[in-house]
């Protein structure tokens, strides 16, 4: 779809009960404003970052793959009501970066988040991904081509209902086209106003200094979390260049069979003896439980790292947010290893 019926489309959309939205989207705000002033848990406890210099966020978000369907483990598939509510809580509490990707459901991650927040309240960054055709390891499902990229960010604008997307993500390199090939393709797409800023995903170190010789990088989003920590020499160059580091499968305690640890060539966290005894008495001192504990870790590792835990459960929602304002103490950090 070209970018001027893209255009016509938001504006038609956007008429048709916009009195109901607009009242929603109020009751929305003015939630958030309320669950601060009551101690509610509330994502701005969490401090902020920012990406670029000028796209800042709650440095807490909300990751959105659980919300589509088939991608929920072994679960029932969330319905359409369940994502929306979840959705809706999360920017009730005060979560204002949500992180998608066309490979989620096939692309209906990206068509439930737009049916529930559409149109999307001030400050809302929606984050998503291109390069993965399915969930597979295997790379025939990886295509980096740029007309690929250039195709799959305009299936994504027209999902989402928007102009611009805040902040489009490289999903996984593709062994089959040169890293610079893919980001150059990101890099023209930048150019003609469709992206905001990249972010690169799933990548070696050496990968994100080939990407950042070819257009502005922002982010890096790698699996990271209190088991895996692979990405460790990665976080501490984003804390060196003013990168935001998104970890996946931040609420992870250990790493699944069958699954490599991180980055290519990088070796899994080898936990110190008393490793989980002491994350635990941690974790009983500041009445935490084992992921609100995981989360407190990782905001207390680095101040460069945005989590985006992901759920389909209010309950769970609520206790992860509820979690972004704790922060070990240095001396609780070195004890815990």
């Amino acid at each position: 779809m070209s970018s001027v019926s893209r255009r016509s489309l938001l504006k038609t959309g956007g008429a048709v009960g916009c009195s109901l939205v607009a009242a929603r989207i109020a009751t929305t705000l003015g939630a958030t404003d309320a669950a601060a002033a009551q101690g509610t848990p509330n994502a701005a406890a969490a401090g902020t970052i920012t990406f670029g210099g000028d796209l800042k966020v709650n440095r807490i978000g909300f990751g959105a793959m659980r919300i589509a369907p088939g991608e929920t483990e072994g679960r029932p598939d969330p319905t359409v009501e369940e994502a929306t509510r979840t959705l809706r809580r999360a920017v009730e509490l005060g979560v204002n970066f949500i992180d998608a990707a066309d490979v989620y459901g096939k692309g209906e991650c990206e068509v439930r988040i737009q049916k529930a927040l559409y149109p999307y309240p001030k400050g809302v960054v929606i984050a998503t991904k291109g390069g993965w055709l399915k969930p597979s390891m295997d790379p025939s499902a990886w295509d980096g081509s740029p007309m690929h990229l250039r195709d799959a960010c305009e299936a994504s604008l027209y999902r989402l209902r928007l102009d611009r997307i805040d902040l489009y993500q490289f999903h996984i390199p593709d062994t089959k086209v040169p890293y610079e090939e893919s980001i150059g393709a990101l890099a023209r797409l930048r150019e003609q106003g469709k992206i905001r800023h990249i972010g690169v995903s799933n990548v070696t170190l050496d990968q994100i200094k080939r990407a950042r010789k070819v257009a502005p990088i922002v982010s890096v989003q790698n699996r990271y979390n209190i088991a895996d920590r692979a990405s460790e020499e990665i976080v501490r160059y984003c804390e060196a260049e003013g990168l935001v580091f998104i970890p996946w499968a931040p609420l992870q305690q250990e790493i699944p069979d069958g699954q490599p640890p991180g980055p290519a060539n990088n070796p899994a966290f080898d936990p110190p003896a008393g490793f989980q005894e002491r994350l635990a008495q941690a974790e009983k001192q500041h009445g935490l439980n084992k992921y609100q504990g995981g989360l407190a870790w990782l905001m207390s590792h680095s101040k460069q790292i945005l989590p985006i835990p992901g759920t389909t459960s209010i309950a769970h929602l609520e206790e992860n947010i509820a979690a972004a304002a704790v922060r070990y103490s240095p001396q609780e950090m070195k004890v815990i290893g």
